[in-house]
């Protein structure tokens, strides 16, 4: 099967000439012909996603999913983490546990469970009842609930080093998040093996002159991947200009969406929160920002409309977050690959996806 695309985005750089997929493998790329105005690229990757399509990952049937996941292949998106907000942990648990199995579609990495070692300064809309010290019985509880890929924590709170260990120990993927580390506390906490940052400025240290905190060391160590929000409102412009001035890269697109995203305007639950989702950005009813509507496409463009290079902005949504949670296994268009590939126009449209060379989406 030819993909009929004028171009593939190859290793982060547009490879001209068509693409072929011979039993739900990627076979060659630069083939002569195709249609002028389309692209092939790797299927997006979106390592922080609570709901979607209406749906909270939080208390999700199997059902929900397949909504969802119906929702997230619109967008683009072929491999993605559910993620659990700090919640109580017969409710994390049992979230772990509902999650489909491998095979599913879009491809499901694992769940991100981000909290409840949060720190108490920096909660968002995370609830503080719910929020614990570092505790290793109750962290070892959340993992033996099911495949874990990616857990968010304060790395600066007194027994977080043992945390660390254990979830490095057990080849899960450590993120800095909801924190208040100053840049002594970041860089030993990198120095441990967090390899990167959830949502990069928001809930975290402030940067300052004298103070950089945890957002200056990671802007400034290039064994740090960076995870970013594009939707206009969680970042300023010429703050996502710096981080990527900063870390071009290394930095991963991420959509952090609610229930709302892909859905009308009105409220949603995140976790037992509720939250209204109005204005481009939902919030919680004391005006806290609670996550996002954004879709992985509208990042991408996003990204590109502040002076990215297309081929940049869309390597970000796709091979950077496969490789902050590991060898790439998805997020790579290449021969001997898993046909995981989305078709754009050149308005950035999608027009098709393909997950494992079947076509799921066709617009």
């Amino acid at each position: 099967m030819r993909l009929d695309v004028q171009a593939a985005l190859v290793r982060g750089e547009l490879v001209q000439g068509d693409v072929e997929v011979v039993d739900g493998t990627i076979v060659d790329v630069g083939l002569a012909g195709g249609t002028s105005g389309r692209i092939a690229v790797p299927g997006f990757v979106d390592l922080q996603v609570n709901g979607y399509g209406g749906v909270d990952f939080l208390a999700a049937s199997t059902r929900d999913y397949d909504i969802a996941g119906a929702a997230l292949l619109e967008g683009g998106v072929t491999a993605y983490q559910p993620t659990f907000i700090t919640a109580p942990e017969s409710a994390i648990v049992e979230s772990v546990r509902a999650m489909p199995s491998n095979g599913s579609f879009p491809r499901v990495i694992g769940a991100h469970i981000e909290g409840p070692f949060l720190s108490p300064d920096r909660l968002g809309t995370h609830p503080r009842e719910h929020r614990r010290d570092p505790d290793l019985a109750l962290l070892d509880r959340l993992l033996d609930a099911g495949r874990v890929t990616e857990l968010t924590l304060a790395p600066e709170l007194p027994g977080a080093d043992a945390l660390i260990a254990r979830l490095l120990e057990r080849e899960i993927v450590v993120s800095a998040g909801h924190t208040n580390a100053t840049a002594t506390q970041a860089h030993a906490a990198f120095d441990l093996g967090v390899s990167t940052v959830s949502h990069l400025f928001n809930a975290m240290r402030p940067f300052r002159s004298r103070d950089p905190g945890i957002v200056g060391v990671a802007l400034t160590r290039r064994d740090v991947f960076v995870q970013m929000i594009v939707d206009g409102h969680h970042l300023a412009d010429e703050t996502v200009r710096l981080i990527w001035a900063a870390a071009a890269g290394r930095v991963a697109l991420v959509t952090d969406a609610t229930a709302g995203a892909n859905e009308n305007p009105g409220s949603y639950q995140l976790g037992d929160i509720e939250i209204e989702s109005s204005g481009g950005v939902p919030m919680r009813e004391d005006g806290v920002f609670a996550g996002t509507v954004l879709t992985m496409i509208d990042a991408v463009r996003n990204l590109h409309a502040l002076g990215v290079p297309l081929p940049d902005a869309l390597h970000a949504a796709s091979t950077v977050p496969a490789r902050v949670i590991g060898p790439p296994t998805a997020g790579r268009l290449e021969a001997g690959q898993p046909a995981d590939v989305v078709v754009l126009t050149d308005n950035l449209d999608v027009e098709r996806v393909l997950v494992g060379g079947d076509e799921l989406v066709a617009c």
